[in-house]
């Protein structure tokens, strides 16, 4: 997909993602995405998986809730959308991934997990309303409006929810980290890694600091407060990551993540990849095109198709995009 900037290959990307997993990779305030002076935005899509035919469709009308539907029939929730069909996406917001705060890359690995492993889709979710349960709780306590005995069913639950959470977030990383360090590598850093220790939550272990957690009014351990590690040999990609580090980082994550996908589902995702080539030479251009999985679709956009390598395959469809007038229009070539 080419055409100069500003044109709206960005949104037109977007709108694909939003039509197969439901939500925008760009921003959380979905009524933004509608357009100015409208009262909802639709985005429809039709294509195949796995030989099947597949039709989707997301509309959004703030005020009155996200409404999708697969098949023509209507889903609760975008995780039910996102376990069906699998999308990933590379925007320039998305290295936020590495460069962000720990917040960040916990919500990425979460939704990551729902992708890798469907049936643990709402343990995130789950672990989350537990956590808020506690913690009002423990406001409770600490008002003299209940009791310490009603905390600890919320311990309980707070334990072993976050264990799982713990111990599934440590099996994607595992599953992960072998093909991150591999693509990292062709993209041109080496010694990259992608890793995750698994603590656990024992519910003595939250007994232990109850005191310390009725002061705060919060629960001061557990998943909701780790990390996931980015780095290049000793250092930390967020804080002594260079852009072209860090931007290699979010694509060997992608392209690890695809591999894994297409192997455990049967069908490679669907990748979109907008403006990946800006920063990469003509060899790690060559390296990314090589990653990608094969037997898959995956729309890349550019200012124009030169930024292809020369000696790169030709792509099976160009579409050029161009302004007419306060819309976008895309061509096939």
């Amino acid at each position: 997909m080419v055409g100069p900037n500003g044109v709206g290959k960005t949104n037109l990307l977007e709108a694909l993602h939003v039509g197969a997993q439901g939500f925008s990779p760009r921003t959380r305030a979905e009524p933004r995405l509608v357009r100015f002076g409208e009262r909802a935005a639709r985005v429809q899509l039709e294509g195949t998986e796995r030989g099947s035919p597949v039709e989707t469709e997301v509309t959004l009308a703030p005020g009155e809730g996200k409404r999708l539907r697969l098949n023509g029939a209507a889903l609760g929730s975008a995780e039910e959308l996102r376990s069906r069909l699998a999308a990933l996406v590379f925007v320039p917001d998305r290295l936020a991934v590495v460069k962000g705060g720990p917040v960040v890359r916990r919500a990425y690995l979460d939704r990551m997990l729902g992708r890798v492993f469907p049936s643990q889709a709402a343990l995130p979710a789950e672990y989350g309303r537990a956590l808020a349960q506690r913690g009002e709780a423990l406001r409770r306590v600490r008002a003299d409006l209940s009791t310490r005995a009603a905390v600890e069913p919320w311990t309980e639950r707070v334990a072993e929810l976050g264990a799982s959470l713990d111990a599934a977030r440590a099996q994607l990383v595992a599953l992960l980290a072998p093909g991150f360090a591999v693509h990292a590598d062709a993209l041109g850093v080496s010694a990259a890694t992608f890793a995750y220790e698994e603590r656990g939550l024992r519910r003595e272990d939250l007994e232990t600091r109850l005191d310390r957690d009725l002061e705060r009014g919060t629960t001061g351990l557990g998943p909701h407060l780790r990390d996931v590690e980015v780095r290049v040999d000793d250092r930390d990609l967020r804080g002594f990551g260079s852009q072209g580090e860090q931007r290699t980082a979010v694509l060997a994550l992608l392209l690890a993540e695809a591999a894994v996908l297409a192997e455990r589902r049967g069908a490679p995702p669907l990748l979109l990849l907008d403006d990946v080539f800006s920063e990469l030479d003509a060899g790690r251009r060559r390296a990314l095109l090589e990653a990608l999985p094969a037997g898959g679709q995956t729309l890349v956009s550019a200012t124009s198709a030169d930024a292809l390598p020369a000696d790169a395959r030709e792509p099976a469809l160009v579409v050029t995009v161009r302004r007419a007038g306060d819309a976008s229009v895309a061509e096939v070539a």
